[in-house]
């Protein structure tokens, strides 16, 4: 168990011992949730009651979920289409900067941005798929082709103000564990499976990697800002998008089933996600 974490507990105990029955009015340890659709897990019903509607954030996201698995008390400021900038800079009127949420009594911190900085995973999904409609037969890499080196220049040139929110936290909430959270395998790492996925082998292979390089960026980021990195990654390799419904984490652009969003992970992603990070901080 991880300091912070462990003092608690600790604390907990220790107040049973000295005041008994006290230790069942100890408060839960306070967590935060910071992320963008891939934490708010737009889609999922239901949403959460009285929260800002253009950022869909469901009670069935895995911040809802490790809360629950976990007993801690919950302030989950997740926001679809949040980017970086969002941490310290409202994104609606009726939602304030994610940032708004830490305090020193903070004991928990999940942060999950960076696919939405220059409308990255935006641009790549949608530019990808326009650019390989009808390439069934799996010529070329036209993506790759149309964008090159841009979205790795663009996740280097962001990876300064990633590292910048990251140590942000530590100084809002210093008694808190901050975990960083990366992004789910969206893509097979080989072959293709079109329709299901309309990209050529050699553009799955492409926006792949430019997923890899941002994930590599926020682990680089929170190994050197004392966050811990969660790889959701790696186990999530085989639950890929090109899976069947029963498998995948994450759907295709064509949803499989009503209560999901495209290219994004559905409820089965929502709740491996909970287990790892779970896992993570035990």
């Amino acid at each position: 168990m991880k300091r912070p974490l462990l003092v608690a507990v600790v604390a907990q105990f220790v107040v049973g011992l000295l005041f008994p029955g006290a230790s069942a009015a100890a408060p839960a340890m306070s967590y935060v949730a910071l992320g963008d659709s891939y934490t708010a897990a737009p889609g999922l019903l239901d949403p959460v009651p009285g929260s800002p509607p253009l950022c869909t954030r469901s009670v069935s996201n895995y911040p809802h979920r490790l809360a629950a698995a976990t007993g801690w008390e919950l302030t989950d400021v997740s926001c679809a289409s949040a980017a970086t900038v969002h941490m310290t800079t409202a994104q609606y009127p009726d939602q304030p900067p994610q940032f708004d949420a830490l305090s020193p009594r903070t004991r928990v911190v999940t942060y999950q941005i960076g696919g939405n900085d220059d409308n990255l995973f935006q641009t790549m999904v949608m530019s990808c798929v326009a650019l390989n409609l009808g390439n069934a037969a799996d010529v070329g890499t036209p993506c790759r082709d149309a964008w090159g080196s841009r979205f790795s220049d663009d996740i280097a040139d962001n990876e300064p103000a990633m590292g910048a929110a990251i140590a942000r936290i530590g100084t809002l909430a210093p008694n808190a564990r901050v975990y960083v959270v990366g992004y789910p395998a969206v893509l097979p790492e080989s072959g293709r499976c079109y329709p299901q996925i309309p990209l050529s082998t050699g553009d799955i292979a492409y926006a792949r990697g430019v997923e890899q390089e941002l994930n590599a960026a926020l682990r680089r980021q929170a190994e050197a800002n004392g966050a811990s990195y969660v790889d959701i990654y790696t186990p999530g390799i085989g639950h890929d998008a090109c899976r069947d419904l029963a498998t995948r984490w994450v759907e295709p652009p064509v949803p499989g089933q009503l209560n999901a969003t495209p290219v994004h992970p559905n409820a089965a992603g929502q709740q491996a996600t909970a287990n790892i990070i779970g896992e993570a901080a035990a």
